[in-house]
Parts: C-alpha cells; sequence; structure tokens
C-alpha cells in the first residue's frame, strides 16, 4: 500500500497542497499566498481569502501531484485543515479534500491546524524531541503547549488580546511599512537600535504564564503619533527613527516570547522547546531562543523556514499518522473557527 498523502491547507490567505511519505518525507509542497490581495487592507479581508482559495485550489493540488511526480491513483490518503481558521477558507479546502476522498475512495482525515505547526518543527529531525513545551506563534494565533506528542497538545498559557503576528502587522502599518508586517518589520529592525526605546514588556502576574501585546502595541502608536492617539500618523519619512522603533518592538516581542517559553519548560520539567508558525521565521527570535535556551539548559527547535509559515506538507505530515491510528472522517466533515 501506498504511503502517500496528499495534504490540504487554506485555513487564512495561503493556499496550499503537498505529498509527504511516511509523515516525514516531503515529495512536493506548494503554497501560493495572498498576500498582494490583501496589502491595501493592512491584513486578511476573509471574504477575498475565500475567493481567491476558490480560484486557487485546483491549480495548487494539481503542480504539488506533477512537483512530487505522482498521480491520485498513487495517493493512499487525503488530509485537509478543517481548524482553525477562516470558516470560509477552510471551507473550501475541505470541499476540495472531500470531492476527491469520495471520487478515489481514499480516507480522509481532518488536521489540527496548531497541531500540524508544532509536528512541522518535528518532522525534519531524526532524534526524539518529545515532551516538549511547544510555542505557536504566528498570526491568529499565540500560546504555550505542553507537547506530549503528536496528537497531545496541552494548553499552558495564551495571549490576553493580540497574537504576535497580528501587533507585527499593525506596527507595521503605524511605520508605513508593506503587508505582511512581520518580514517588514525585520528588515527595517537591522538597522536600528533594540534598545533605543524603552517600550513595556507584558508580564503576567500571580505566578501565571501568558502574553499580552496591545500595551506594546500603543506604546508605539504614542511614540509615533504623539500624546493625540487620534491625530494622523505621520508620513513614513516623518519618523526619523523609524528603524530604531522598528528594532525596539521587535526586540520586545522576541523578549516576551523567549521568557514565557522558557519558563514554561523550567516549570514543566522538560529539556526542549519546539517553536512553531509563522513567526517562528523571525531572525531576532531565532537567535535568542536558541541562546537563551542554551545558557538556561536547554535546546529549542525549529522548523525550516518553508515549513513556519502555514504550508501543507505538515498536514500532510500530521495526517499520516491520523490515518495509521485509524482516525478518518465522513463526508460530514465541518469547518470551524476554533
Amino acid at each position: 500500500m501506498s504511503d502517500l498523502v496528499l495534504g490540504i491547507e487554506s485555513s487564512c490567505d495561503e493556499t496550499a497542497a503537498a505529498v509527504v511519505a511516511d509523515g516525514r518525507r516531503i515529495l512536493s509542497s506548494v503554497v501560493e499566498s495572498q498576500a498582494p490581495e490583501h496589502a491595501e487592507y493592512g491584513g486578511v479581508v476573509p471574504e477575498i481569502a475565500s475567493r481567491s482559495h476558490l480560484r486557487r485550489i485546483l491549480p495548487v493540488i494539481d503542480h504539488a501531484l506533477d512537483a512530487a511526480g505522482v498521480t491520485l491513483d498513487g495517493i493512499a490518503a487525503i488530509a485537509v485543515t478543517n481548524r482553525p481558521g477562516l470558516v470560509g477558507s477552510l471551507l473550501v479546502g475541505i470541499s476540495a479534500a472531500k470531492a476527491l476522498a469520495w471520487t478515489r475512495g481514499l480516507p480522509l482525515v481532518g488536521v489540527h491546524h496548531i497541531e500540524a505547526h508544532a509536528y512541522a518543527a518535528t518532522m525534519e529531525r531524526d532524534e526524539p524531541c518529545l515532551p516538549a513545551v511547544a510555542l505557536i506563534v504566528s498570526g491568529g494565533h499565540t500560546a504555550l503547549y505542553r507537547y506530549e506528542s503528536h496528537r497531545s497538545l496541552e494548553l499552558l498559557a495564551e495571549t490576553l488580546d493580540d497574537a504576535a503576528g497580528e501587533a507585527f502587522d499593525k506596527v507595521a502599518w503605524l511605520l508605513g511599512l508593506d503587508y505582511p508586517g512581520g518580514p517588514a518589520i525585520s528588515n527595517l529592525a537591522r538597522s536600528g537600535n533594540r534598545s533605543a526605546l524603552d517600550l513595556p514588556r507584558f508580564r503576567p502576574k500571580n505566578g501565571k504564564l501568558g502574553f499580552s501585546f496591545s500595551g506594546l502595541k500603543t506604546a508605539v502608536l504614542y511614540h509615533v503619533r504623539g500624546q493625540d492617539a487620534l491625530a494622523p500618523t505621520p508620513s513614513p519619512e516623518r519618523i526619523e527613527d523609524r528603524a530604531d522603533v522598528a528594532a525596539s518592538f521587535e526586540e520586545a516581542v522576541v523578549d516576551a516570547l523567549a521568557s514565557q517559553a522558557i519558563e514554561a519548560a523550567r516549570r514543566e520539567a522538560l529539556d526542549t522547546i519546539v517553536v512553531a508558525g509563522g513567526v517562528a521565521c523571525n531572525t531576532r527570535l531565532r537567535e535568542r531562543m536558541s541562546d537563551e535556551a542554551e545558557s538556561a539548559g536547554l535546546r529549542a527547535i525549529f522548523p525550516s523556514p518553508a515549513y513556519c509559515t502555514d504550508n501543507a506538507a505538515m498536514i500532510a505530515g500530521l495526517g499520516f499518522h491520523l490515518v495509521n491510528e485509524g482516525v478518518s472522517a465522513g463526508l460530514d466533515l465541518d469547518a470551524s473557527p476554533r
């Protein structure tokens, strides 16, 4: 029997498909980003996202099969993201997966997007990685989990407001930078001073773990606009310390993420931190987390950058294990935003 799984991902603004063997060997991974379509709005517009998925989903699947050198005849199962995400976007991928599974008589499995992000950090490694603390950090999610197995994520803490990636997008807009904000701020920050601004760091009270980025975002807003938060945002060329703002903001976010992840590992008595999600691409986060983990006697594990952002290889990889464990979905598989 073939060990190839076709993965489909459409939870937000990337249309993706991949073919993975044995849950780990990536034969193809195709991702088409919608960033240019959402750039003028400074964020993802759900209606635009779902319509874009409709146009792209079948060509992307065909591309993934061609790149892997296989046809649907060689596929053993189909895995698709069914939660969490934008409902309209999820439904496009689920509908395509159901149609292919039904017409080909293939097993279908729904995959949890967050569990797949955590799995992405382990699928490229030969050595055991679990149990670990998992930090999943992206535009829609910022949370810490106890990660026991590929199907066992126990929530330890999460953000009280914005996700880190969302905060990057909003601060990038304030600074007149392109969308998505994470790469834009990171690029500008390279020429800035990380300690130029004394920006606030959220520290949970009562010994709890957690994140909050609204205060940090507001501090940047007041720095850029002055004390009148309703004043118009200055044009980029009038923000003289723009690179310093970007560098200081990035450092504040990274500080919060790294310190809470290391504290979670200490409390859970675990020696490994898995970092995944789109913000795990951030160079400064990878440097700081790796250095601080090593200093604390821990190890930090990241996926390759291509598998940090939304992709279907992680969906197919985790789907392989689910199918082998007898997990399957019927044609009534539905999308869930949560």
